[in-house]
């Protein structure tokens, strides 16, 4: 059976709204010749944020699947599998601002990215201890959920803040 896990929403949603709060404003205090290139700019980078927040894992009764949009693929984003019954074991590695991410390692000593900003994470890391018998209690998400909402809603009070002062 295959199951497949989306980037997380809040984690999409607030890089698309940080991008509408830092970009939204250009076409509008653009001189008049760069208001159309401007505008067309803004609208390409737009479909750029929300293709490259596509990504999606995948997981069957063999294998974990990664899967990226060709575009992401453009800037260096790679699609991978990796069988359940090769992996070895899961790394953690400290970033430098203090959360944790987390590798697996196969028993060719590929080293991958455990996703860590996917929904049902619970029942994906479920899934990983079921199939590979590691040990999954310590993995976690990157950042707190809260922190992707946090900024969710100042970027949208931004961009409020920024219609009602082109109103005026």
């Amino acid at each position: 059976m295959r199951e497949k896990f989306k980037t997380l929403f809040p984690v999409k949603s607030s890089l698309i709204s940080l991008y509408l709060a830092l970009t939204a404003p250009i076409p509008y205090v653009s001189s008049e010749q760069l208001k159309i290139p401007s505008l067309v700019c803004f609208i390409f980078g737009l479909v750029l944020i929300i293709n490259i927040t596509s990504d999606y894992v995948e997981t069957c009764e063999e294998k974990i699947s990664y899967k990226t949009s060709f575009v992401a693929k453009l800037f260096g984003k790679k699609n991978w599998d990796i069988i359940w019954k090769e992996i070895k074991t899961i790394k953690a590695l400290q970033t430098s601002q203090g959360s944790k991410v987390f590798y697996f390692i196969d028993k060719q000593e590929n080293i991958l990215l455990v996703p860590q900003r996917i929904e049902n994470f619970d029942i994906f890391l479920d899934k990983i201890e079921r199939k590979t018998n590691i040990r999954t209690e310590t993995i976690s998400y990157i950042s707190p959920i809260w922190t992707y909402k946090l900024l969710t809603c100042l970027s949208i009070i931004m961009v409020i803040g920024e219609i009602i002062f082109f109103m005026i």
